[in-house]
């Protein structure tokens, strides 16, 4: 079914996943810290996971390190050293890749920044998502703006000049120029990277049980559209639906996610999905959630918590789902090296995308158009699979 001649790049991911107070719209497995963190017991659970990972990944060169949570900024800096270090023993990653924090203003000490950088870390994810008190409060969120600002310029200071600000829009009670206001600011404390995406009341939060007032589809899009306008204005480049970037300071890591690439996913609730050239097959793994069961089985089988073995439509699917976010789209060879599948197997959902309008060609590249872009989950869906992943549970 599949045939690869060459696996995909390889990404790491390192899920921590404690935070001081958990988000009402966040779905993410992430745990309130009710006491000290047990960084020292994690790291080593980590590094255990990732030893019980490496049998599927022999020989192959990791490209980019993605630290998430959680609240990751809640880790000491000698933590993380320990962390990448006991990486870099383990696995081998090319030279001066990508390693990217994530942090949130209301968890950084000033200085701290240096500390990371010294540990390693030369990309920064910092989470504002607004510069606006009374949002910032029905977001229950921790910071204020003269936090996030400060966080900003405290980046700049340490020499982490590659940084990415999370800003969100269509918030609760939000108007376009309260938006657009939160836009400027952002701009204005010059990251090289500007995440700016809609909020969306996912499953399982507080959000989706109490769904606040959120400002109604029209006004959204003119969020959407003037903001896009101002940051292209302002040197920004967009290259995927919510990601900007200035001069080549594009996110290497979610560009691998985005192409379809492979990530080994370490930590409580992390994912991975890995091809097997030996089988031919590709294969998504996730671990057990809770911290707690995660350190008590790290580096044994019960660590796991699941599995699937993916279908040639399912693969399709998951393709399309990640590279027509992206500005730039893809081409068949990209489709056949990610895939294993020849491009004939995507064939019907192209061409009935290019005819309803939601596909276009630009030479061998295939991409979203406008009308695309922005009816994006009808382009995807074009692409369902008929037959699901075979998976099977192993504990936990």
């Amino acid at each position: 079914m599949f045939r690869f001649t060459a696996p995909p790049p390889l990404s790491l991911y390192v899920h921590l996943p404690w935070c001081v107070r958990k988000c009402p719209y966040c779905d993410f497995n992430s745990h309130q810290v009710r006491e000290p963190v047990p960084e020292d017991a994690y790291v080593e659970a980590l590094l255990a996971d990732l030893e019980q990972e490496l049998p599927r990944v022999w020989g192959r060169t990791v490209q980019s390190i993605f630290i998430g949570g959680g609240t990751p900024s809640l880790f000491s800096p000698r933590a993380i050293d320990r962390l990448l270090a006991g990486v870099r023993a383990r696995l081998p990653c090319r030279p001066g890749l990508e390693v990217t924090l994530e942090a949130n203003p209301g968890t950084v000490e000033q200085g701290r920044f240096a500390e990371f950088r010294g540990a390693g870390v030369n990309r920064l994810s910092i989470g504002v998502q607004s510069f606006q008190p009374e949002l910032l409060r029905r977001l229950g969120r921790i910071h204020d703006a003269r936090e996030a600002a400060a966080a900003a310029r405290a980046a700049h200071q340490a020499g982490l000049d590659n940084f990415n600000l999370d800003l969100m829009f269509g918030l609760p009670g939000q108007s376009v120029a309260a938006a657009l206001d939160d836009l400027q600011t952002a701009m204005d404390l010059e990251p090289a990277h500007i995440s700016f995406y809609q909020l969306t009341l996912e499953p399982n939060t507080r959000f989706h049980q109490q769904p606040p007032m959120l400002p109604d589809e029209e006004v959204v899009a003119t969020m959407q559209e003037e903001g896009h306008a101002r940051l292209e204005a302002a040197g920004y480049t967009q290259y995927e639906v919510s990601a900007f970037a200035r001069s080549a300071r594009r996110c290497a890591h979610n560009l691998n996610y985005w192409r379809f690439g492979d990530y080994l996913g370490i930590g409580a609730g992390a994912h991975g999905k890995v091809t097997d050239g030996a089988s031919q097959t590709i294969i998504r793994r996730w671990k057990v959630r809770h911290p707690r069961d995660y350190m008590a089985r790290a580096g044994t089988a019960a660590c796991g918590s699941g599995e699937s073995v993916l279908s040639s439509g399912d693969a399709t699917f998951e393709f399309m789902l990640n590279a027509l976010r992206l500005v730039e789209g893809f081409t068949g060879e990209s489709f056949e090296n990610a895939t294993g599948l020849p491009l004939e197997r995507a064939r019907p959902g192209i061409e009935a995308g290019v005819e309803r309008g939601l596909l276009e060609r630009d030479g061998a590249c295939i991409r979203a158009s406008e009308a695309g872009r922005r009816f994006l989950n009808d382009a995807i869906a074009l692409f369902l699979p008929e037959e699901g992943a075979h998976a099977r549970g192993n504990g936990g």
